[in-house]
């Protein structure tokens, strides 16, 4: 005997079965829009750039503009800075007793611009001809702190860490960009202070990186700690620091500085 089946009952049942497989399906993706990875806020403020990629720009901490040493006193006592200004340009006073320079304010993270002149009459050779340095944390007297050395580099063979452009006996540059002396040399660095923790352990080591007449000799290098000129290098706990210029005690002409300025980073 042939038993009927309603379509309506082989409708249900087709729904009772597909009806839990379609609950385990995910939901259907919406496409991506441009907006989803679009951010509006917050909005950076506006600096208005030099005249020239050497002028500073309007945020920035003018250290020398040819005029006077307002912003520098002697690395030895805090007194007012002794060096020599004539013709807009800032030069090394090497006279006994008078030595290094550094910032009357202090950073922590920063970019800085720095001009410097060998002279065109240098005498010397080696690390006596024409040696100075930035340091670019002064953690004390003499040449405590982290210095970026200044030679004349452009036919004066020296040890390779410590030719121009170099992190002094730590890091070489990766090219040689020095100009002949009498010419205008400029750097363009960005320094990445270390921080230190409670118990002056490193909690995260200095970091430079070097444009020398714009070509990039320091990419983001990790400094082992302070300049030593005997033995390795070290870490001593700080917060912030002035910047330094060194009076070398070669006997070589002293070099010049101009147009110095620094832009704070957070």
């Amino acid at each position: 005997m042939k038993i009927a089946v309603e379509p309506f009952l082989i409708f249900a049942t087709l729904v009772a079965v597909v009806a839990p497989l379609s609950a385990q399906q995910p939901p259907a993706t919406v496409a991506p829009k441009p907006k989803d990875t679009e951010v509006w806020e917050p909005v950076p403020k506006v600096v208005t750039p030099g005249t020239t990629d050497s002028a500073p720009p309007s945020d920035a901490i003018v250290l020398f503009d040819g005029k006077n040493l307002d912003e520098w006193v002697q690395n030895r006592d805090k007194s007012p800075a002794k060096w020599t200004v004539a013709n807009g340009v800032m030069t090394v006073n090497k006279a006994q007793g008078v030595g290094n320079i550094e910032t009357k304010r202090n950073f922590g993270n920063y970019q800085l611009h720095i001009e410097w002149k060998i002279p065109e009459n240098i005498t010397g050779t080696d690390q006596a001809r024409g040696n100075s340095g930035v340091f670019l944390a002064s953690t004390g007297p003499g040449d405590a702190g982290y210095e970026l050395q200044i030679l004349d580099s452009y036919n004066n063979k020296t040890y390779v860490n410590g030719q121009a452009g170099s992190m002094y006996k730590q890091a070489i540059p990766l090219v040689n960009p020095n100009r002949k002396p009498g010419e205008w040399q400029s750097y363009d660095v960005i320094w990445t202070a270390p921080t230190f923790n409670g118990d002056g352990s490193v909690k995260t080591p200095a970091y430079v990186t070097l444009l020398f007449n714009g070509v990039l000799v320091q990419n983001h290098f990790e400094l082992k700690g302070e300049t030593l000129y005997i033995g390795k290098p070290t870490y001593k706990k700080y917060d912030t620091a002035p910047i330094k210029l060194q009076a070398h005690g070669d006997h070589s002409e002293p070099i010049s500085f101009r147009n110095i300025w620094v832009r704070e980073l957070n």
